[in-house]
């Protein structure tokens, strides 16, 4: 008896070690999670107790105010961000020592993520998650613009190159009209036609509004970054001047996340007490999922599936499988970089791809190469402009893809960067900020699935860059080792503290 309760009591020591051990290590989910279920249950609670509290504009404003502070503080570090995230990023790729396979695997990075961007509009778009509503809804009506498509294009370019870097950060460019009444015949459904006055624009001018011109900053900041990795030794202290800068942002919004479990706690309870019929906003919501996981599922087995089979003639579900482990510990971590050890294993010990391909191309890939992100944001976005009765025209749509892609590779070090980033791509298109609460209820799970297809796009992505180089390979031999070296230094510190693990890469 003595034995078996010795062994009972042992059985039960290394349980309760494990169980401490797990929550430690996932300590941020945890408290993440609670937040969410208490702020479903506050929400809830309040309507079904306190019903008249929900139609008190000013209650609600009260119980939303630790989350708005939230957001707040986001926006508050986006052009920091956004501006030092990409001139490090842009700077460090490609070294002149290896020139050749720093293009194939940026052109690779840059196209895949376009194409993730695309199609996540093109399904959000033709499902339309946030417009799963019984009748139309009368907001839509009133927020639907007079928009002439190449007035959007001519802002969209506008934008892009900004007249003062300075005032992109807090004013953008944009077509302003005029509108007037005009009787116009109209046709009903009894074949019989009817004079009726119609809005039509009179007039237009150019003005500066207030907002920020993130893609103004963004094409600033890539030129910028590429510009300072091709001045070499000269341009090394503002590199390192950028890298120090991004390290102190990264440091400040590792203790604004710390935070966020309280916020979007009272953003949840708050739109929920906010709600006019919660059972619709939840049927929206299961929609949206779905529209995310169907436009991961299509990227990862059909659209890098066959771009890999075309470049390399190999068939990529064996790929897939050889990689198993790495798309696994993806699915569990949450984080790109964490996964990069596995990653690199299972490429080169059972895919057999270069070690002088792999420890260059995956290091780079964990921090800019971000398919799964990519799309969600843009799904995100326009859901959020659905849901609120936003119209998208052409410029906008397009300001949704640019945004989406460069907000997916500028914020990849930042810890929880899905929601740091939603809130660039937001903000570059004029939508209220506030759904984001709504949506980070669902995000923790969605987030692990687009982190495997993000894993999995590095994987690719280095299988079609050996296969490109070839030859190249052998001339460029031992400077690429050493590039890599340091390449995998810097990334493997920045695992050592922690700033990449539970990130929602």
């Amino acid at each position: 008896m003595d034995n078996d309760s010795q062994q009972s009591g042992d059985k039960c020591g290394r349980v309760f070690a494990a169980l401490k051990r797990f929550f430690l290590d996932n300590l941020f989910l945890v408290l993440l999670l609670l937040g969410i279920i208490i702020g479903i249950g506050m929400g809830i609670g309040i309507r079904t107790n306190y019903p008249e509290r929900c139609a008190d504009k000013r209650f609600i404003m009260y119980l939303e105010f630790p989350g708005k502070l939230l957001l707040r503080m986001l926006k508050m570090l986006i052009i920091p961000l956004i501006v030092s995230s990409l001139i490090s990023g842009m700077a460090a790729i490609p070294s002149k020592a290896a020139g050749r396979l720093g293009g194939y695997a940026v052109l690779y990075y840059l196209i895949t993520t376009f194409m993730a961007v695309l199609l996540g509009i093109l399904l959000v778009s033709t499902i339309k998650p946030g417009n799963r509503r019984a009748v139309s809804d009368d907001i839509k009506v009133q927020r639907d613009k007079l928009v002439q498509p190449e007035d959007a294009i001519l802002d969209l370019i506008r934008n892009s190159f900004p007249d003062n870097i300075v005032g992109a950060a807090f004013q953008k460019t944009q077509t302003e009209y005029t509108k007037g009444l005009k009787e116009v015949n109209v046709t009903n459904e009894n074949d019989t036609t009817s004079l009726v006055n119609k809005t039509v624009i009179t007039g237009f001018s150019v003005k500066t509004s207030s907002g920020t011109n993130v893609l103004g900053l963004v094409v600033f900041s890539v030129v910028l970054g590429i510009i300072i990795g091709q001045m070499g030794e000269s341009g090394r202290a503002l590199k390192g001047f950028m890298d120090g800068l991004q390290e102190a942002i990264i440091s400040m919004v590792k203790i604004i996340i710390w935070y966020s479990p309280i916020g979007i706690l009272f953003l949840i309870a708050g739109r929920i007490c906010g709600m006019k019929d919660p059972a619709e906003s939840f049927i929206q919501l299961g929609w949206y999922m779905m529209t995310v996981l169907l436009g991961l599922a299509i990227h990862e087995f059909i659209t890098l599936a066959i771009i890999y089979f075309v470049f390399t003639r190999r068939n990529p579900f064996r790929l897939m499988l050889q990689m198993s482990q790495a798309l696994l510990t993806a699915l569990g971590t949450a984080s790109s970089s964490a996964t990069l050890p596995v990653t690199l294993h299972c490429l080169e010990e059972k895919a057999g791809v270069d070690r002088r391909v792999s420890r260059f191309v995956l290091p780079v890939g964990a921090t800019i190469n971000m398919d799964g992100t990519a799309l969600y944001e843009a799904v995100a976005s326009i859901f959020i402009a659905q849901v609120n009765g936003y119209h998208l025209d052409a410029g906008q749509l397009i300001t949704v893809s640019l945004t989406a892609t460069a907000a997916a590779i500028g914020a990849a070090g930042v810890p929880e960067a899905g929601l740091v980033t939603m809130v660039i791509v937001l903000t570059a298109i004029g939508l209220p900020t506030d759904d984001i609460g709504l949506i980070f209820t669902v995000d923790w799970l969605l987030d692990r699935f687009r982190t495997q297809v993000n894993v999995w796009g590095d994987s690719v992505g280095a299988g079609i860059v050996e296969k490109l180089a070839g030859n190249h390979l052998d001339t460029l031999g031992d400077a690429i080792d050493n590039d890599t070296k340091e390449k995998g230094e810097h990334n493997n510190g920045y695992n050592d503290d922690g700033l990449m693990n539970n990130t929602m890469l």
